[in-house]
């Protein structure tokens, strides 16, 4: 369900009122054009134009900016000839997922609220109401830090991670997005490997 597609806004005029770079979201995520209706109403959203526009390159993002990310997101997307109502899905967590880094409050703990998936999280919510969809944009990170944590100190905390998984109500969707966002040659395969393997071991993806 969409919510909100009749409230496409006059850009210019919140653009210049917000601060907002006056960008169109075809020049922050080259080729990008929407598909959907959801697409189309995100795509007008002054919060995600912002977040698309921002970030310099840094360690596993060498590209900079999170649109040109987001670009080859929907890329690898078009690459891997999923069904429709995958790819939409799809496409949805790619725009949103790391879009709202830029409203993260530094000096505040990177956890809950200001987390940026968080962020990504109730801004799409806004819009739809598809539970795997705003799962996956919440949760997409949540596998590499378990992973992480577990390759630094021998220690896995499995109660969280059961709780993470239950969470989740589409695990082949979130699987796959995990696998296209890490998918970058800056990022170590490695935890995509290690989660494929613990979703097999639950009997929750093929």
């Amino acid at each position: 369900m969409v919510r909100g597609a009749g409230r496409l806004s006059a850009l210019a005029a919140l653009r210049r009122r917000g601060g907002i770079p006056a960008q169109e979201i075809g020049e922050l995520v080259p080729g990008f054009r929407p598909e959907t209706a959801l697409e189309l109403t995100l795509s007008h959203q002054p919060e995600l134009l912002a977040g698309l526009s921002w970030g310099k390159p840094r360690p596993a993002h060498p590209e900079g900016a999170v649109g040109a990310h987001v670009a080859s997101l929907l890329e690898q997307i078009d690459y891997r000839n999923e069904p429709r109502t995958t790819r939409a899905a799809l496409r949805i967590v790619a725009l949103a997922h790391d879009s709202f880094k830029y409203q993260v409050q530094q000096w505040l703990p990177r956890t809950g609220e200001n987390y940026h998936a968080m962020r990504a999280r109730r801004f799409v919510e806004r819009f739809t109401t598809d539970e795997p969809m705003l799962a996956t944009v919440e949760l997409h990170d949540r596998p590499y830090h378990t992973w992480k944590r577990l390759n630094r100190t021998g220690r896995f905390d499995a109660a969280r991670f059961e709780a993470m998984l239950n969470r989740i109500p589409d695990h082949e969707l979130f699987l796959t997005f995990v696998e296209i966002d890490g998918a970058s040659e800056a990022k170590d395969p490695e935890p995509i490997r290690w989660f494929r393997d613990q979703l097999r071991s639950h009997d929750l993806v093929d």
